[in-house]
């Protein structure tokens, strides 16, 4: 098999201006980019000036030779991996494929329609946005959130279409690879079966399928050492099948854990097919690891409901994780390199889960290889998401069903032999959405076809795909994200899992009442804040007269409906903020770090040990990116953008967003406050406020006490024996402090209850006009060392009524290490949310090792500042006197 990526050029139809293609695979926009044929659609509102493109029939050819040697091969096929997404192919004229689907890769034969010499290949992609209009008008208009209506009935990427973080961007072109294969014959598949039982011993069969013409296959299973575990030749069935088999017990099986957990060994199973005249004709090599994995639905104790949880090799695992949307709008520009720095950067974030979702794309082979090395668990949403309708939601015609079947079949065979990926979704949230709208929905209904509900899409949610994944592949299949089960809505917190949108969405709650809003397993959960200064500044495209919060263009980068609302709510509520742009971006991004931190630290908390699992996993929205990746310089200023230096996973393009690592891979504060509430060690304490009456009569005698709660978290599989260290500080007072510190133990793989009672040094009010003091709790787990297991300073809230100190009273210090490269902070007050940068931001940007710091007396903080070549660093805090 040869790739076919040399002479390709495109025009747009109907012009005779034709282009060199600059590299292969592409699409249209990275091409015109290149040419400076369009502006920059991330800039400005230049995205509504290359909406034309989308709207255009594109012509993509090329011409390539073949020999004689490959003609004379029984079998000549042209394999296309990804065309992007209505497509009509032509070899040497005549039309060979019409593709529809961007998900589906094709095979067609070729032999007696392919030359010796020169053959010419010719794609035309008609604009998808019109095709998807003409089904629209065939089968009927369909509501939904996000996007064109449209795009409900095209197996396309949905997030092209648009959504409440990206833009309006309609890609076409051959956005994977084009092959010619000559050969007389071939493995169609090969399928490693690994079963690993409850007692850790394992089995291992392979399947192999070949086309007519093979005598013969070896198969070879290797070790992760490389060493030879099973070989074994075989005739292949009347069907083209052939298979073996073989076991391992449990003290030979290399088994496959998450990160955190274990090593991640990889096995190796090579088939090598042979012909008639013993010639290897054909190989393949699959990948896999040998785990036990099982989503556990078990009744709890204390609590109604059951678990929704992960066990792996009888192990069961906290989730804490991200949700993952395309990595940029323009998916060919996306490399290896910056598919390992992205994931890297999560296990470093301690991160264990990705999402995912499911309006973007099945992901590239190397994503899904990335998270086997790193231990990275992967769950999977088949592309269907946020279908919503008043009287419809997706459709489920025949014609679209016969697009969808051989996406599924494809990409579950591609994608099964992954030992991280442990679900299959059904789809994002279209359950919920029925449910929003009093669609047909009788859950009691296991029977029924659906096509001719006005839910029509429960036909493929609960019929095509279960069967496709049961068939192909042992991975457990969920009917959607959120889903309940059992009956329940999608919205009930005591079965399956949950999208916890009350915090921004829906009845917007404080983020204080995470702990009232958790579920079995939250998938999904998020807060906006706006990306660094830096990457504002890239998005204005030197328009000083917009560098302003509601500036037009930046409402452009920012496609949350409502979000001024929504953004002022929480910022009101909780702080005293300043408006001009430096200030609003990182009051924002304290507040996300804030709301984010807040939800792990308390549902973590709910992890209590076996059958009290009460919550047992969260996805933020979104996920992140490299740390070392972090710090490469902005790209030049517009007209043109490097693609390849620069993007980021979640946001695909830059954009203020729930995201927690913006576009240029630069970190929210949010990224640092999830990986300290990720560690395998965490403390927590909340504080509440708590009004007793004198009598049932009076509303006037009163007491308010402040009880206090402390837990620690331990994630580790061993009991940790360590010393808790509390110690309270007034704001007002320099001459107060109290504390004390324990002997504690933490059981393992669950949270532990350390200590309860009255906030030290706040005495009970009798009043409501009485101010309470301003008291921090600082908590720290220390362990037998002396080593920092773990710190939280618990502040009171709202931020906004804290009478902050003076700046010059605070005695705050920051000494830069002898090698530049790290700076130490001290105070002798305590100091809420400390964002480190460098004064001058005209060099070259540094890779911070934290960020949205609390600092206390006591216990000064050195943080990595690689890159910071020992220059001056500048500060912002709460009550840094900008508010």
């Amino acid at each position: 098999m040869r790739t076919l990526s040399d002479n390709w050029s495109f025009a747009q139809a109907g012009t005779e201006e034709w282009h060199a293609v600059s590299e292969m695979p592409t699409t249209v926009h990275v091409e015109l980019l290149k040419l400076k044929k369009i502006p920059d659609p991330f800039i400005g509102l230049a995205e509504w000036d290359v909406q034309w493109v989308g709207e255009a029939e594109w012509i993509f050819k090329t011409s390539f030779e073949v020999g004689e040697s490959e003609l004379a091969q029984p079998n000549v096929d042209l394999v296309f991996n990804g065309l992007d997404t209505y497509a009509t192919v032509k070899l040497n004229g005549e039309t060979i494929l019409d593709a529809n689907n961007q998900f589906t890769p094709y095979r067609v034969a070729v032999k007696g329609k392919i030359q010796a010499g020169t053959n010419e290949l010719v794609i035309n992609f008609p604009s998808t946005f019109f095709k998807g209009k003409e089904l629209e008008q065939q089968n009927g208009k369909f509501l939904l959130w996000n996007g064109d209506s449209s795009r409900l009935h095209v197996r396309k990427a949905q997030y092209n279409y648009g959504w409440d973080w990206g833009p309006v961007l309609m890609t076409a072109g051959p956005w994977k690879p084009v092959y010619l294969h000559a050969y007389s014959a071939r493995l169609s598949d090969v399928h490693v079966q690994a079963h690993v039982d409850e007692n850790l011993n394992s089995k291992i069969s392979v399947v192999a399928t070949a086309t007519p013409g093979a005598a013969k296959v070896q198969i070879t299973v290797k070790d992760p050492q490389g060493d030879v575990l099973h070989q074994a030749e075989a005739k292949f069935d009347k069907d083209g099948k052939t298979s073996t088999s073989f076991a391992l017990d449990s003290k030979k099986s290399q088994l496959w854990y998450p990160v955190g957990y274990g090593k991640q060994p990889i096995y190796t199973a090579t088939a090598q097919l042979f012909n008639a005249n013993e010639q290897s004709v054909d190989s393949q090599t699959e990948k896999f690891g040998l785990r036990r994995v099982r989503v556990v639905e078990d009744k709890l104790i204390d609590q109604d409901g059951r678990t929704f949880l992960f066990e792996v090799n009888n192990i069961r695992i906290f989730c804490g994780g991200s949700n993952w949307i395309p990595a940029d709008s323009f998916l060919t520009t996306v490399t290896p390199e910056r598919y390992r720095a992205w994931l890297e950067l999560m296990v470093e974030g301690n991160q264990n889960m990705i999402r995912v979702w499911g309006g973007g794309i099945y992901e590239a082979d190397v994503f899904y290889d990335l998270c086997d090395e790193l231990g990275l668990l992967v769950w999977q949403d088949f592309m269907f998401g946020c279908g919503q309708a008043r009287d419809r939601i997706y459709p489920a015609y025949d014609e679209l069903l016969e697009r969808l079947v051989p996406e599924v079949e494809a990409n579950v065979t591609r994608l099964r032999h992954h030992p991280s990926i442990v679900i299959f979704a059904g789809n994002n949230e279209d359950y919920l959405l029925a449910e929003q709208n009093n669609l047909e929905l009788d859950y009691a209904d296991e029977t029924s076809d659906f096509r001719k509900t006005n839910f029509p899409a429960r036909h493929i949610y609960e019929r095509v795909l279960p069967e496709i994944v049961e068939r192909l592949s042992d991975i457990h299949y969920h009917r959607a994200s959120p889903y309940s089960g059992y009956g329940k809505v999608s919205t009930d917190r005591e079965h399956g899992d949950i999208h916890q949108w009350n915090v921004w969405h829906g009845s917007q709650e404080p983020w204080h009442n995470w702990d009232k809003l958790s579920g079995r397993f939250v998938s999904e959960f998020g807060m906006e804040g706006y990306p660094d200064i830096r990457t504002v500044d890239y998005w204005m495209g030197g328009n000083a007269t917009e560098r302003y919060p509601q500036s037009r263009i930046m409402n452009n980068h920012n496609k949350a409906n409502g979000f001024e609302r929504r953004l002022e709510l929480y910022l009101m509520e909780n702080f005293k903020h300043a408006f001009d742009i430096e200030s609003y971006v990182y009051y924002t991004q304290i507040m996300q770090a804030e709301t984010l931190a807040s939800a792990y630290r308390l549902w973590r908390r709910e992890w209590k040990g076996r059958g009290r699992e009460y919550t047992a996993g969260a996805l933020v929205w979104q996920v992140c990116v490299p740390l070392h990746a972090l710090w490469l310089p902005a790209p030049p200023p517009p007209p043109m953008r490097t693609h390849n230096a620069h993007s980021q996973i979640n946001d695909c393009w830059p954009v203020t967003s729930w995201a927690i690592v913006d576009y240029f891979l630069r970190p929210k504060p949010a990224y640092f406050t999830i990986a300290r509430e990720l560690a395998p060690i965490s403390v927590g304490a909340t504080r509440k406020e708590v009004t007793t009456f004198a009598d049932g009569r009076t509303a006037a005698h009163l007491e308010i006490a402040t009880p206090v709660e402390i837990w620690g978290s331990n994630f580790t599989l061993a009991e940790v024996k360590a010393k808790l260290v509390v110690k309270a500080f007034d704001l007002e007072r320099d001459d107060w402090s109290e504390g004390w510190e324990q002997e504690i133990v933490l059981a393992p793989n669950a949270s532990t209850e350390l200590w309860k009672g009255q906030l030290p040094g706040q005495e009970i009010r009798k009043l409501k006009s009485e101010r309470p003091k301003d008291i921090i709790l600082s908590v720290r787990i220390i362990g037998p060392d002396g080593r920092v297991l773990a710190r939280y300073a618990n502040w009171p809230e709202p931020f906004k009524y804290i009478v902050f100190p003076p700046v010059e009273a605070l005695g705050l210090k920051t000494k830069i290490g002898s090698d530049g490269e790290s700076v130490t902070l001290s105070t002798k007050k305590p100091i809420k949310g400390i964002v480190l940068d460098v004064a001058d931001r005209s060099g070259a940007e540094v890779k911070w090792g934290d960020q949205a710091i609390d600092l206390v007396p006591g216990d000064d903080q050195t943080i990595r500042a690689v890159g910071l070549a020992g220059r001056e660093i500048k500060l912002r805090f709460l009550g840094d006197g900008t508010a």
